[in-house]
């Protein structure tokens, strides 16, 4: 339900401009979705939502342009402090080993902080594979991981 509501909102701010959160929870009703104000709230803030100026001086939301960058750090790092045992590279390719069943959550940790050397990734259930733009890029990057697992 929750993620249907989210998609929905989603649509909404950009198919029209929405000022006010009165006036996104009108719109979910029209929708058929019976929400809360208190709901809405939290969505905004997950979705990272912003009140954007428009041409006309009035304000509507927005998608954050800065949604990629680190401001959920401290639970990705958890997730990495909770999850990686071992990394190591070989040539370009980096290899993460989890505990079973988080290398899901590790490998979706990483795609959410938009790494420009982070050409892809693959989660089994206790390993993921890097693939990164060059040998230096992967050596680089697990000096990053020692740091945020510590």
């Amino acid at each position: 339900m929750k993620t249907k509501r989210q998609e929905k909102i989603l649509e909404i701010i950009a198919s029209r401009p929405i000022e006010t959160q009165e006036q996104l929870l009108q719109a979910l009703k029209a929708a058929g979705m019976n929400v809360t104000q208190a709901t809405i709230s939290r969505d905004i803030k997950e979705l990272h939502l912003v009140k954007e100026q428009t041409g006309r001086g009035s304000y509507h939301y927005a998608v954050s342009v800065h949604k990629a960058t680190f401001h959920n750090s401290g639970k990705l790092r958890t997730i990495f402090r909770e999850s990686v045992s071992s990394f190591d590279a070989a040539q370009n390719i980096v290899v993460l080993k989890t505990l079973p069943g988080l290398a899901s959550a590790a490998c979706a940790a990483l795609d959410n902080m938009n790494i420009d050397v982070l050409v892809g990734s693959l989660a089994g259930d206790d390993t993921v594979l890097l693939i990164m733009r060059d040998n230096e890029s992967a050596a680089r990057f697990c000096e990053d991981i020692q740091k945020m697992i510590e």
